[in-house]
This record gives structure tokens, sequence and C-alpha cells, in this order.
């Protein structure tokens, strides 16, 4: 279950992708725009559909079962019997249930729960939704090593999965026993991550990925589901697609003795007369041909990536992000060179690794119906790497046999998961101690020798393979610097997310992070980022339209409602819904309103999660639909009363409605409902900051800050407001910590400045105003920010 997915730090994004000020100057947007407003529009890339169409039958094939397909495929359906896949989710009895469930008792924060069997039936005595002990039926099991978890059932068709799960691994191990999946966390029973929250819901989180035809059946009207599924875990047609026109044409019936794609939905023919070979002078294998697509590890993906759902209704064999959004090189999931920090179930990690730019598929390397590897050890690597070149201690320094010697040991060094499960990083990497030194990332060395330093495994790397045994620079050196918020590194950014041998997956993080850096450089790229051949690149390019006034969007953008990929239609269709209407040819406005429409459908299909009707109020503000905008924030708080994000967005609505009185009514339901939260402290902060009321203001901001203090905004408004309350001691001393943590915020050193110099300390303001001129030429000289700058 995708269990380390907070939903606190959703609230808190969502928060602030709302409420975030805008940073940098107003005259580098309109040098910007300078450059954005060259004519011309670049025209929708058009991307290949993976899907092999059938020729012969126009409706949808229906899903046959793993029973019709043994008929034929016994080899293939043995492997996959035992397989992960086929115990990803099964029917407790006693023959699937791990778990010790003779009257054994697990206690932790205060609450003891008592796991028990009732003949063929098991249960579990723990804290409910209300914090009181009750008994409940333990319904299936949830997956099957290194751990098993166990689904209830609730009342509206929900399962939820229980927050205490069974270590199946072998007692010397450490396994067979209880475990909480938040050992450092204090969860009751008010937690959002509590077991009994939608954080732990089967239908939400989990069911697409552990049953086969997985039909959520949400209905926000009854507020239900009514989750169906063809088969109960991941069989045969969850990858290969509905099999009733492969029977047909195995049966020969009229009509498909010819068809090439053997009436599948989806054939998986890329590895068909692909074959690796070294050449004579080669260490390492070649493929015969290049790889024609990506469908194989894109089906993987829908399943082994972290990712968001845009659609229940999945077509194998389309691109992924047709149906799903993959995350990104997020600091919350990544580290700025790539590699894992939090679960990202293989794909993101994948798709950087030089394999998969080799032409690498997922079953090179694991047999797809056992899902094992290929052959034990280092024999799976070795398929393509001669093992006299590399598995031998002149490679890798290591006793043969030992830890050190293991190919994955070094290349795809492990991070646990919900506690016990050890996850490989697939980015398959030489490790790179000397990252490790500049941008604080790990690397495999140092994660066995945790004794010695990352100068340490450096040295020992140079006296192995010589001064030059660096790769050199690194796209990570780059995120670094723009997470570090360093003002110069808006080149750079473009010209990682241009470059052609970086991964996409790179490109269109680095894509994501240019609104931040709106220059000429960036207007210059923006039309081929917006055109680029990968979609996460086109969908990232329009974050960048997002920041431009509107009066440039349409001729930015407008293509990219018709791009053939669904998830950048609906991201530039958010973008767009708020160009004026009278501004569009009513061509253009049927255009805008089919991907506006079809931006609310992928919204709909999580409508059980609050937040999407957060984004729908968004949409209908933008739109200037006042009435359905409040309308969405009340079912979201109708869904999920304690949801922060919901009553900053409806004060905010109030707030531009001019009903103040709405606002602060809002934020104080919100102040009650939450306790303390920084979010709504700030937002009923500026709200009485509006309203003149200074001392309720500052204790509220403050409260932000005492809740918050890592977040650079919070601090700054509070001193913002301190100091025009006549407090600008404690304003500059508060400021002067943020500046310590954030030394790159602008916004932090012009106040600094303002700040001091209308305190008389002039060579403070020098002194900040002279870090701002450093930190960004383009502020000019150190007398030039003096002049300028007044208390903000």
């Amino acid at each position: 279950m995708k269990d380390d997915v907070r939903l606190r730090h959703r609230v808190h994004r969502a928060i602030a992708a709302v409420s975030r000020a805008t940073a940098g100057g107003a005259v580098l947007i309109v040098a910007w725009l300078c450059f954005a407003s060259s004519p011309g529009t670049a025209a929708a890339p058009s991307t290949p559909v993976v899907a092999n169409q059938n020729p012969v039958a126009a409706a949808r094939p229906d899903y046959v079962g793993a029973k019709t397909c043994v008929q034929c495929h016994k080899t293939q359906f043995d492997a996959w019997k035992g397989s992960h896949h086929e115990q990803a989710m099964q029917h407790a009895s006693a023959g699937s249930v791990l778990g010790d469930f003779s009257n054994v008792r697990y206690a932790r924060n205060g609450v003891t729960t008592t796991f028990s069997r009732r003949g063929e039936r098991f249960y579990v005595n723990t804290d409910g939704p209300d914090g009181k002990l009750h008994d409940y039926e333990i319904k299936y099991t949830f997956g099957v090593y290194p751990l098993q978890q166990y689904l209830v059932e609730f009342s509206g068709g929900r399962l939820q999965a229980l927050g205490i799960a069974w270590d199946s691994r072998p007692k010397k191990e450490g396994g067979q026993r209880w475990f909480h999946l938040y050992p450092k966390e204090h969860i009751d029973y008010k937690d959002e991550l509590h077991w009994t929250k939608l954080s732990q819901n089967w239908n939400h989180m989990c069911a697409e990925c552990h049953s086969t035809k997985l039909r959520k059946g949400y209905d926000l009207a009854t507020d239900q589901f009514r989750t169906t599924w063809s088969e109960i875990n991941v069989s045969c047609e969850a990858c290969h697609g509905p099999a009733s026109r492969h029977v047909a044409w195995a049966e020969k019936k009229p009509g498909w003795e010819s068809d090439a794609n053997k009436g599948l939905v989806l054939l998986f023919d890329e590895r068909k007369g692909a074959t690796w070979a070294f050449s004579a002078t080669a260490d390492t294998a070649a493929r015969n041909r290049e790889r024609a697509s990506t469908k194989e590890i894109e089906t993987c993906a829908r399943c082994h990536a972290r990712r968001s759902t845009l659609t229940e209704d999945y077509r194998h064999g389309r691109p992924l992000m047709d149906s799903h959004l993959p995350s990104l090189l997020t600091q919350y999931l990544y580290y700025p060179d790539g590699q894992i920090k939090e679960e990202d179930f293989e794909y993101g990690s994948f798709i950087q690794s030089k394999m998969f730019h080799q032409g690498v598929t997922c079953s090179d390397c694991h047999e797809p119906h056992s899902a094992k590897l290929r052959a034990p050890g280092n024999a799976t690597c070795l398929q393509c790497h001669k093992a006299e070149k590399f598995d031998s201690p002149k490679h890798h320094f290591h006793a043969l046999k030992s830890k050190g010697a293991a190919c994955a040991g070094c290349h795809m060094p492990t991070t646990d998961f919900m506690v016990v499960h050890a996850r490989h990083d697939h980015s398959i990497r030489i490790p790179r101690p000397d990252l490790s030194v500049k941008l604080k990332t790990p690397n495999a060395c140092n994660q066995c020798h945790v004794d010695k330093s990352a100068a340490w495994a450096e040295a020992l790397l140079q006296k192995w393979y010589g001064k030059d045994w660096s790769p050199g620079w690194h796209f990570g050196e780059t995120l670094y610097e723009a997470r570090q918020g360093v003002p110069t590194v808006g080149q750079d950014l473009v010209a990682v997310a241009l470059a052609p041998k970086v991964p996409d997956i790179a490109r269109a993080t680095a894509t994501s992070l240019l609104p931040g850096y709106l220059d000429q450089t960036v207007a210059v790229a923006l039309p081929r980022l917006l055109s680029d051949r990968s979609p996460m690149v086109r969908r990232q390019a329009l974050d960048v339209v997002d920041r431009v006034p509107l009066e440039h969007r349409w001729r930015l953008a407008g293509a990219a409602l018709s791009d053939p990929v669904l998830a950048v239609r609906i991201e530039a269709a958010r973008v767009l819904s708020v160009v004026p209407r009278q501004t569009l040819t009513v061509e253009q406005q049927q255009v805008l309103d089919k991907a506006v429409q079809e931006y609310v459908t992928a919204i709909r299909s999580t409508a059980e999660h609050p937040q999407s009707h957060v984004n729908l109020g968004l949409l209908y503000q933008g739109l200037g639909d006042v009435d359905n905008a409040e309308k969405s924030y009340a079912q979201a708080l109708r869904l999920d009363p304690t949801y922060a994000a919901a009553y900053v967005n409806l004060a905010d609505l109030y707030r531009l409605r001019q009903d103040d009185a709405g606002t602060e009514t809002t934020l104080l339901n919100a102040r009650k409902a939450l306790g303390s939260n920084a979010a709504v402290e700030h937002a009923l902060g500026l709200h009485y900051v509006r309203s003149r009321q200074m001392t309720k203001a500052l204790r509220a901001l403050g409260e932000a800050v005492r809740l918050q203090p890592e977040d650079a905004r919070y601090s700054y408004v509070y001193a913002v407001a301190l100091n025009g309350n006549g407090e600008s001691k404690r304003a500059i001393k508060l400021l002067e910590a943020v500046n310590s943590r954030h030394p790159y915020d602008r916004d932090v050193l012009i106040a600094l400045v303002s700040f001091n110099k209308s305190a008389g300390n002039v060579k403070a303001a020098n002194a900040y105003a002279g870090k701002l001129v450093k930190m960004d030429p383009r502020y000019g000289s150190v007398d030039q920010v003096m002049r300028q700058l007044s208390p903000p």
C-alpha cells in the first residue's frame, strides 16, 4: 500500500500553491515578455500511439479470466502461481493469512490491539474511528512478502488497511512479528494517518494495483464505494488487457484468422527478435536493434510508478500519461541527483538509468510472469556485462561473493520502506561520493561503510580507478542549486531542460523549476519546451505559461489543448481557463471548453478526496463562477471537516467578494476544527492585517511561524507585520534568522535592507544590499539598492 504519502504534505502544498506571493521583481516579468511575445505558436507534437489497434472488431473486448488463459498458456500460468502478483490480494483464510492470530496482543501509544481467530474467521480488536476498542473481522489479506497487511470492511463499501502489519520474513531476519507501519509517529484516531482515515483507504489508495479490472465505483451523492473487480489479484489481463478477442483469434473464429496482433489489445512484442550481443572489443552487450516503444515499461509503470490517477478508463497500450501522472524528481521524493528518498515504485528511477536509454526493458531482467530475476545474484547483470571484466575483484575491489561484490549492492543500493521492505534503486548508477560531498546525497559506498566519510570513499575510487574516475557534471548539481534558491541557476535549468541526453524526468523537473527564474533565456526556450518530444516536459512547460500575463497565454499554449496526451491537455486547460472568453474566437472557445471538461472529468475521477473539490473550486473561481467555487469548497469540507486547504481557499473566496465576515468566520471555524494549523493561522493573520486588527494579526502570524518555523514566507510576512507595528528590532532579528537558513530568499534580503535603513542601521543595510547585488547583479550597485528600497 502506498502508505508513505502523508496528507498533511499534500495539504500544505495545495495551500502554498494558492497563497504564495510571487517572488522576484516585476521588472523581470516585463523584460521576459519582450522575448516571450515573439510571433508564432509551436504545433502540438505528434506522439505515436503504442496500442495495437485491432482492425476487425469495433466493440471493446471483455475480460475472460486466468481460468481461460491457462488452457493454452500453462507454462506462463504455472510461473505466475505463487508469485507476488498472484498473492497481491486474497480472501482471508487459513491458507492466505500469515500473521499470528492466536490471541496475540500488540501494545503501542496506549492502545492494546489483540489478534484472534474464531473458527475459520480472523479478527482484530483495536481502536476505531471513535478511538474506542472494537472487534473487526479481517476480510482480505494484502500482499505477502516481506510484509502482509490486512483489510477491514466498513460501511459505504470502504476497506481500510490496518496500520499494524505482519512481518513475514523468517525469524532469523527479524520477522515473524507484528509491527506498526509508522513507528516514529504518535498516531491516534484523530490523526490523518490513522488506519480508519482516507490515507489508509484501500479503494482510494491501493485497489487499482492489486486486482484486475478494478472499478472503484465511488458515488459522491451517497459517499459510498461499489468497488468491483474481475479477479481479486493481479492476473493475466491486468497487464495484457481484456482477452476475449484473443480467445476468438485462438479459436479461429471468422474474421480473426489473419489478425497480426492475435486479437490482443496489447501485444508485448518489443523483445521479439531483439538480442543482446557482445562485439569483439566490447565488455558490455548491445541490443541488435533499437527498442521501438516503451509500451512494456509503461504498462508496468501503471503500478510501479509514484503517480496519481487521471481516469478510471484505463486503456491498455496507451501512453502512461493518458491515464496517470507520474511524479517528478521532487524534493520530497528524491535526492537532487535522482536517488530515491521516499518510495517511488521503480519507474521514476529506472527511466533515469543508462540501461533504459540503451533499450533495456523490465522483462530483460525480470521474468514477467513469476516477477523473479532472470538469473540469481550477479548472473542477471552478467547477461550483458562480461563476467571476466565486471565480476572480478579487479573491478569491484571486494572479496568474491561478499556483499561488496554484488552488482546490486553498489549499483542498486536499497532503502527500507514500510519499515521492513528493502527496495532497490532502479536508476542503476555508479556510486558518486563526489556528489555526496557537494550535494549531501547518499552513495552506496557509505551505505555499507557508515563509519567513513564521503571524502574517504572518493579517495578510494581515485586510487582504484584513477583521478579521472568521475563522469563529471550531473544534472543533480543544477537541481540542487535550484532547490537552494540560487538566483543565477535559471540558465542552467534551461540547459538541463533542453539537453537531449539528460533523462526526460530530470528535464521535466528542471522545467518545473523555471517559473522561479523568468528571464530572456526562459522566454527563448519556452516554445521548444512546449513542443518537446516528452509529454513530461510539455506538461511542465505549461507551468511556466501559468506565470505569464493572460494576454500572452493563448498564443503560447493554445496548441497544447490538442496535445495527443491527456495529462498535457488538461494542464493546458487549467492554465488557459482564465483567459478572457471575449479574446477568443468561437472555435478557440470550443477547443478550450472540451479540454476544460476533460480536466473536470479527471478531477472527479478522485471525487472521494477533498483536494479534488478544492481543485474544482479553484477552476470555477478562475472562471468567475463564484457560486460553484463556494459549493466545491463546501463539498470538500463535507468529505473532511478538518481539510485545511478547503478552509483557506474558501476564506480567500470570501475575501475576493469583500465578505470580511465570511472570511473570518470560515477561518475561525477552521481553527476550531483543526486546532493549531500554520496555514490557517497565517491566513487568519493576513485577514486581521487587512481589517487593521493588529494585535490579533500579530498573534496569528506569530503562531504560524511557531508551528512551521521552516517556512520562510510565514516568517517574512510576520516580520513585515512586526515592522509595520513599530517593532523593527524583533522584525530584523527574525529575518536575520531566516536569512541564515534561506540565504537566497530575495524578499527577506530586501526587507533586511529596508528595515535596517529605516532603523538607522546603515552599515547593516549596506551589508545586506551587498548580498543582494552579489546574489543577483541585475539589482545594480549597492548604492542603487539603497536609494530605491523603502520599507515594504
